[in-house]
This record gives C-alpha cells, sequence and structure tokens, in this order.
C-alpha cells in the first residue's frame, strides 16, 4: 500500500501534531510560575531566567545538528526520543527540591523539544504528496502558537486544580504516552502495512555538509535572515516565557488567571500573523517590503512600552501584546525567505539556522531582563522603573531585526 495515498496517513498527521501540541506548550508554561517558583525556592529573578534561558539555548544549538542527523538516521526515531525526553523533563521539573534540578530538568526539555520541527517537517513530507504539505505545514505552525494558548489560560486552571508540581507532572506523563503512541503509529503498524523504501543519501550528505555549512557562514544573505528572525522571535518567546505573567501581575494587580488572559491576545495575534503575513507576501509577489512592516509594527510596539514609562494603560497593553504576538507569527516569513533565496536541497540547513537566530534571542532576553530587574528594583526599590529598564532589550532586539530585514536582498526563487 503506497504510504501518501493511504488514509492511515491521517492517523499519523494527528498523532504527530497532537505531540507537537503538548512539547509546545512546556516552552512558556513555567513562565505561568515563576513567583511561585521564585517564593518556593528563594531564587532571584537572575536565576529564573538562566532556568527559563538554558531550554531554548539547547534548542537553538542542536537546530542545525538535528537536521543532519534526521537525514542521516531518519525522523522517527529522533521525534519518539524527543517525546519522552521531553515528558521526562517536565515529571522532574515537578519533583525537583533545588534549583538544580530544575535547570536540569529544563536541559531536558529543551534537548526534546529540538527534535520536534525538523523531524515533524521529514515525517509530514514522507506521508503526504507535495501539494498537501504545502498546506498542511500552515497547520503545523498553527498549532506551535496553540500549545502555546494551551499553556495560558487552561493550563492556569490545570495548576489552580492540581498546583504547580501536580499539574507538570501530569503533563510529563502525557507527553511520555505520546511518544509511546508515536512508536506505533510511526513503527510498528507501518512495518506490518507498508514497505519502506530504500533512500541512500548518507553518503552525499557526508560530502556536501562541510562545503554547505562553509557556505552559510560567509553568505550576507544568510547572516541577513538570522538578524531578521532575531528581531521578532526573542522578545515574544523569551518575554511570555518568563515575565509576562509576572508583569501584569506586578504592574496591574491582575491574578494568574488575568495575566495570562493577557498572554492569550499575544497569542490570537501570532495565530493570525502567519497566514495574513503570507497571503499578503504572496499576493505582491515580495517578502521584503510586508516583513519590514511587520519589523517597523514590532518595534513600535516595544517602544511604546518606553514611552509610557513601563506602565502603559491595560487596553494600550493589550493591544501591544496583540501586535507583538501578530509580528512572531509574520516570522514565518523568514522561512519563505529561506526558500525563495536558497536551492531546495539547501533550504533545510539555511532555515535550521534562520531558526538559530530567533531562538538564541528567546534565550538571551529572560536572562538580559532577569538582571535588569534584579538590578534596578534592588538600587531604587520602584518595580515599574525595574520594567522600564527591562523594555529596553526587547527594543534593541528589535532595531537588530529590522536592519537584518534590511540587509536582505530580495531574489526570484532558485526552484
Amino acid at each position: 500500500m503506497d504510504k501518501q495515498n493511504s488514509k492511515y496517513r491521517w492517523i499519523v498527521f494527528a498523532s504527530v501534531l497532537l505531540t507537537y501540541l503538548l512539547m509546545a506548550s512546556q516552552r512558556t508554561a513555567p513562565g505561568l510560575i515563576t513567583d511561585q517558583l521564585m517564593n518556593d525556592f528563594s531564587i532571584t529573578a537572575t536565576t529564573i531566567g538562566f532556568i527559563t534561558g538554558v531550554q531554548f539555548f539547547v534548542y537553538t544549538s542542536l537546530q542545525i545538528p538535528m537536521g543532519i542527523l534526521a537525514d542521516r538516521f531518519g525522523p522517527n526515531f529522533f521525534l519518539i526520543l524527543g517525546a519522552v525526553i521531553t515528558g521526562i523533563g517536565t515529571i522532574f521539573y515537578s519533583v525537583g527540591t533545588h534549583e538544580y534540578v530544575l535547570f536540569l530538568s529544563r536541559i531536558l526539555t529543551g534537548l526534546g523539544d529540538a527534535t520536534i520541527w525538523v523531524n515533524m517537517m521529514l515525517i509530514l513530507g514522507q506521508w503526504f504528496h507535495k501539494k498537501e504539505f504545502v498546506r498542511l505545514v500552515g497547520f503545523a505552525g498553527m498549532t506551535g502558537s496553540l500549545g502555546f494558548l494551551l499553556a495560558t489560560v487552561p493550563f492556569s486552571a490545570w495548576i489552580q486544580l492540581l498546583g504547580w508540581r501536580g499539574a507538570f507532572f501530569s503533563l510529563g506523563a502525557i507527553v511520555c504516552l505520546c511518544g509511546l503512541l508515536l512508536y506505533i503509529v510511526l513503527i510498528k503498524n507501518p512495518k506490518q502495512t507498508f514497505i519502506k523504501p530504500v533512500v541512500e543519501k548518507e553518503q552525499v550528505l557526508r560530502e556536501r555538509t562541510g562545503i554547505i555549512v562553509k557556505r552559510i557562514f560567509s553568505n550576507r544573505q544568510v547572516w541577513a535572515l538570522f538578524f531578521c528572525h532575531f528581531g521578532v522571535v526573542g522578545g515574544y518567546v523569551g518575554f511570555i516565557s518568563s515575565w509576562a505573567v509576572p508583569f501584569g501581575m506586578d504592574m496591574y494587580g491582575m491574578t494568574r488567571s488575568e495575566a495570562s488572559q493577557l498572554i492569550m491576545v499575544g497569542l490570537v495575534g501570532a495565530i493570525l500573523g502567519a497566514p495574513l503575513m503570507s497571503w499578503i507576501a504572496s499576493m505582491f509577489d515580495t517578502i521584503k517590503k510586508p516583513y519590514i512592516t511587520v519589523h517597523l509594527i514590532v518595534l513600535s510596539s516595544w517602544i511604546t512600552f518606553l514611552l509610557f514609562k513601563g506602565y502603559p494603560s491595560i487596553w494600550w497593553v493589550i493591544i501591544l501584546f496583540f501586535l507583538i504576538g501578530f509580528g512572531y507569527g509574520a516570522s514565518a516569513l523568514t522561512f519563505a525567505a529561506v526558500r525563495r533565496s536558497f536551492p531546495l536541497e539547501e533550504s533545510g540547513i539555511v532555515s535550521g539556522f534562520a531558526n538559530t537566530g530567533g531562538f538564541l534571542s528567546a534565550v538571551l532576553l529572560p536572562i538580559f531582563l532577569g538582571t535588569i530587574l534584579d538590578y534596578v528594583q534592588g538600587s531604587s526599590g520602584v518595580l515599574q522603573n525595574a520594567y522600564y529598564y527591562g523594555f529596553i532589550i526587547p527594543v534593541v532586539f528589535s532595531v537588530i531585526g529590522l536592519g537584518g530585514m534590511f540587509l536582505f536582498r530580495e531574489m526570484q526563487a532558485t526552484d
């Protein structure tokens, strides 16, 4: 039976996206309990920043190596292993009694998370025709944002019901079960039904990898995409994963649930941003102009926080969170630019490198912001001042992203 024409492929699709949904939620879910961790473990904002940042650091550092390994050994094993590691890391997080355990657990979670996107794309490519694949990539991208959405009000309610330890333990166990589900769906059942084609490409990969990587690091276009992704991803992912909920609670007296609803506004923006801006870029046959517009919107939004001294009205906060989330969703244009600028056989590694830029900023922002909050609040004792100076960091990141976009040269598709 042909895999790409079988009804079974939809079971594969649903199983993989369910796993991605739950794993993606673990990128930002710890942000719901930042203040509780600081109280329970008597740790500083800087320590929280490092614990949060290490997950994104591991994720970032493994993007290119994971693409190489998946091409060489196949995606199924790494996706299953990643789900199990993510589940174990989440369970460790729930039972930790020391900040070192929290740190180790986020390393494990980042290691598992690093497997999901590249391998998911390869698996869908194996099971679906090219036309179907193009449509389903959009659903896959939206699933990541829905995972962030799951980590707001729904998971906040789960925390209130079970306590933060019980909530994270149960979610970790479910993700481990998803690893078992993937084994059955991707390996066990297909062995009994489908004939696996033999693809000889290991030798080609060994011959070309070093040459391609060397070319990447010397290509201005690649660095332009690296920096433009750096500018829109980190401000959103880095802030929402660590400081968005405490910001709403500290500055506006919100409950945890109310603050998570505020984050949901940004997630709605992210869900809308990807398809809308992709449609605009396609309609006008240009990526650079709409993407520059996106960068200007994101930069203006972060500057607005500074103009209001770190304390805009709640309605302004709602609008700004939506716009920043919209910019994050529109960052899918980075990969449209990759596909347009590079031949197909190089686009995977270039995409991994560009994605590295985005999540490098997500690593750095919580660390820098947490350090500023500790220093300014310790010096002045005024929390509003601490957040005001902290918002300088995403402004700087956004400027870097805008600069990268101006460096980008619009090119016709190479394939």
